[in-house]
């Protein structure tokens, strides 16, 4: 019997899906497109995490790598194997020149044995023989190189061979950013790409890089706070039994120079026994050998100072691009705990809109059921099955599809790393969280409408509700401009305010749709910024090249003078060190002491943070840049303690805060400088700069001055602009998305907002048409409300995209980059263009659907 009696009911959902597919559709793709942005986004950053930690496991990447001054030997491996799960290899490795225009390239000796920091080839084999090279991927595009073609070092490679075939190309777990390969100290300072050729061919008597895992760590997350512990934990391990083992090695290398020095102090000794013999004093003769002695004593301690063993550290975040990936990943994650929330939360909100205005409108068929004999659990079942099943069915497909899809999406086209091997996890949380709000917005509202409405007799709910009754609105107060309105645009207005709370459903859809639009140009624009403003309004030097010798530039500036692009330098004092305060620390801090305090103005723009003055560097105190002092909770006047990579320290008060976005830096006058720490400033840095220069020019100047500039290295803004681009251009599938996706969901809220506007007042409408409006006049009766409110949300919408692109920054900024809140004007004018062609579309479904109206029907009485 109770199956019978539900027959009917179940029969009338369907048909109540079919009769109103439009509005189930628009539940349906509001919900798919709230969770394909939550699910989808929320998942990016564990897949690129996922992801890269599965390429470099498959191709076995160190966990720690040492750099030897005295080489590494089988000795070497089995110390570092002392600590418990090591496994080492010891490798051939030097930075040397090459190619057509003399290269930096880092130079590796292939070893067919060893199964670390392995090569992924993209195209021929491993070198085979001596006379076979493998280049990185990147030269076959950049530089051109080809499989078959030949490649010669220089001479001052000192390799076996100069000229070796290459046979292949390949990637390498050690340089996953295919735009960054490091520094070096040879060519113009920048490695190009790196090389393989067999390990014979190096010409090394010992190896000179120790690459060390461990076993337990190559299933840990290589990104989390567990894996650095670990690493921590096993480098201080390393570093103990490698204390003993230097002085072992050294020791042994000084044995091996020992037996030639010794027998030149043998005979040294006879020398000034015979000139005793021969009639001199002791002292006479001492001193007629002092020089001889004194050349011995400096050959010792030159072979003392060659053979004292030091150690260089690495690990994964040190390598090229490692931490920049990390960083990329973790401004997703910190985006997608925002942008993707929101969107959820608009999309959550006009759907509890939508599925509460359905039940409303079904108040006649609630009230027939219910006299029909239906229980309440019945009727109430059949709403909100049609809820659930809207409701599953959005959730369902924009789990799957946004879990599945976007992560895979942004994976293949993060050109700027090497190719990675996809793993993409189901995120189960989330679904079940997407499901929950998704159930909330759909049966939670047509549950809570439908206990209100079954608490009414069937007589009054088969009665249409009474329409609400007109009242005066403000804008009539304002008699001039009310006075000059029509009768339509005063019916417009009237009507806007008469139903409030479709006006704040269409206005925080509108507001919400622009605001995400706008939001995700404000992301794009804003991380690329932090780099414009940088290196356009904060730095206004072009290179920075570093002195290999305290106050000698004259070499250097000769060879710059020399150069067509050369405007001016200047000296300054540039160091490396950590500030304290507050209990907070902040480490590798630039320190620059400019040796002229006014020519420094057409250098670096010293801004105040507070008022945009220039800032003049005192006497006493410093200046610190905006970023570090956030991290140290300092403000000016407070002190801070300043220690330098040479251990020399002192404290400071600030004098001010200086606007900068990329990096920390602390400025002092010379004065300060010397009351600080006690001593004068050495010049050993030039900031220069320069016109406009090619890539070609630039690597030729770091070159020419690399080589005979008595210099260390040239860095150029330049490329740290270009790094910061490369970052920015990380983000934009993810911003791209974000626009596509807000603009759908933007279009689909407006079109089933305005669905619901008709079929609530059909009957109205129906009325006017009967009165004798026109087509047109009837549709400007629907839309002209729906202009003006979407006019108010594009307005609203600005505002909610800039406060929430300044929050997304916020969440996204690092320890060493300022986001700035930066859209550009395009940003406003596609999120406007957009709501636009949106109205105008939904306006002529809307014309087209009022033309058709069945006036008679609409108009029939339901007494």
């Amino acid at each position: 019997m109770v199956g019978e009696l539900m027959k009917p009911l179940t029969k009338y959902m369907w048909r109540n899906i079919r009769g109103s597919l439009g509005r189930f559709i628009a539940i349906v793709l509001i919900i798919m497109l709230g969770v394909i942005t939550f699910v989808g986004v929320k998942a990016t950053g564990p897949a690129l995490n996922d992801s890269l930690n599965k390429t470099v496991k498959d191709l076995h990447l160190s966990d720690v790598q040492l750099m030897s001054s005295t080489g590494f030997t089988k000795q070497d491996v089995k110390t570092a194997e002392k600590v418990a799960g090591a496994q080492a290899e010891a490798v051939k490795f030097k930075y040397v020149t090459g190619g057509a225009d003399s290269y930096a390239v880092a130079l590796y000796g292939y070893n067919a044995a060893n199964q670390q920091n392995q090569l992924a080839l993209r195209t021929g084999h491993l070198p085979q023989n001596r006379h076979q090279i493998v280049l990185d991927y990147r030269t076959q595009e950049k530089y051109g190189y080809h499989l078959g073609q030949h490649f010669t070092f220089d001479r001052s490679a000192k390799l076996r061979h100069r000229t070796y075939t290459i046979v292949g190309f390949a990637d390498s777990p050690s340089y996953i950013d295919s735009s960054v390969r490091g520094s070096a100290n040879v060519g113009d300072g920048t490695v190009k790409f790196f090389a393989y050729i067999p390990a014979s061919q190096m010409n090394l008597t010992t190896a000179t890089l120790l690459n060390v895992s461990f076993k337990k760590l190559q299933h840990t997350d290589t990104f989390s706070d567990q894996y650095d512990r670990a690493v921590d934990r096993r480098v201080v391990q390393l570093k103990t039994v490698f204390k003993a083992r230097a002085k072992t090695r050294s020791a042994a290398l000084l044995k091996q120079a020992a037996p030639q020095l010794a027998s030149q102090q043998q005979q040294l000794d006879q020398a000034r026994q015979q000139l005793v013999a021969s009639g001199l004093s002791t002292a006479q003769a001492k001193q007629q050998l002092q020089p001889q002695q004194a050349q011995l004593n400096a050959a010792l301690q030159k072979a003392q100072r060659a053979v004292k063993t030091t150690y260089t550290w690495q690990t994964r975040d040190d390598l090229p691009g490692f931490a920049a990936y990390g960083e990329s990943s973790d401004r997703i994650a910190a985006i997608a705990n925002v942008f993707p929330v929101f969107f959820f939360l608009v999309a959550a909100l006009i759907t509890f809109t939508t599925i509460t205005r359905m039940v409303e409108e079904a108040r006649a068929q609630i009230g027939t059921f219910k006299a029909l004999g239906y229980s309440k659990t019945a009727i109430a079942r059949n709403y909100l099955s049609y809820a659930f099943l809207a409701g599953m069915i959005g959730t369902v497909i924009g789990a799957f599809v946004g879990n599945l899809s976007l992560p895979r999406l942004v994976l293949s086209l993060y050109r700027s790393y090497i190719p990675l091997t996809a793993v993409v996890h189901l995120q189960w949380g989330l679904f079940g969280i997407s499901l929950l709000v998704a159930m909330l917005t759909t049966v939670g509202a047509a549950l809570l409408v439908v206990r209100r409405e079954l608490e009414e007799k069937p007589a009054e709910l088969m009665r249409p509700r009474s329409p609400k009754s007109a009242k005066r609105v403000l804008l009539e107060k304002i008699t001039p401009l009310w006075r000059r309105l029509n009768f339509n645009q005063k019916v417009s207005y009237r009507n806007m305010f008469r139903y409030k709370s479709r006006m704040l459903m269409t206005i925080i859809g509108i507001a919400g749709g622009t605001g995400l639009i706008l939001t995700g140009y404000g992301i794009q624009s804003s991380i690329g910024a932090s780099g414009t403003k940088q290196y356009g309004e904060v730095v206004k030097y072009q290179a920075l090249v570093r002195l290999a010798h305290d106050d000698q530039d004259h070499q250097a500036v000769k060879i710059l003078q020399n150069n067509a692009q050369y405007r001016r330098h200047t000296q300054i004092s540039a160091n490396v060190g950590d500030v304290r305060s507050h209990g907070h620390k902040v480490d590798d801090v630039n320190i620059f002491v400019p040796s002229s305090t006014k020519q420094i103005k057409q250098f670096i723009r010293l801004r105040s943070t507070e008022n945009q003055h220039a800032i003049q560097l005192q006497q006493h105190g410093v200046v610190l840049s905006e970023k570090m002092v956030q991290k140290l909770n300092v403000q000016v006047g407070d002190s801070v303690k300043v220690t330098t990579t040479d251990h020399d320290h002192g404290t400071a008060k600030v004098t001010a805060i200086t606007q900068n976005y990329v990096g920390d830096y602390l400025y002092a006058s010379p004065a300060a400088y010397r009351h600080l720490f006690g001593q004068t400033a050495t010049n050993n840095t030039l900031l220069v700069s320069l016109k406009h220069q090619t890539q070609r020019q630039r690597d030729q100047l770091a070159h020419r001055l690399l080589k005979d500039g008595d210099t260390q290295g040239t860095s150029y803004t330049s490329d740290q602009r270009q790094t910061i681009t490369t970052m920015s251009g990380s983000l934009d599938t993810v911003v791209l998305i974000f626009i596509l996706l807000s603009g759908v969901l933007s279009f689909v809220v407006l079109y089933n907002l305005t669905n619901i506007n008709v079929s609530e007042r059909i009957r109205e409408l129906s009325t006017i048409k009967v009165l004798g409006f026109y087509d047109r006049e009837v549709t400007m009766y629907i839309v002209r409300e729906n202009i003006m409110l979407t006019l108010i949300g594009i307005v609203l919408g600005y505002g909610v995209g800039n406060l929430l692109t300044a929050y997304i920054l916020h969440q996204a900024a690092t320890d060493q980059v300022i986001f700035p809140l930066t859209i550009y004007w395009p940003g406003y004018v596609v999120a406007t263009l957009l709501m636009v062609v949106f109205t105008v579309i939904v306006m002529g479904v809307t014309h087209r659907r009022l033309k058709c109206v069945d006036m008679v029907s609409a108009l029939k009485s339901n007494e």
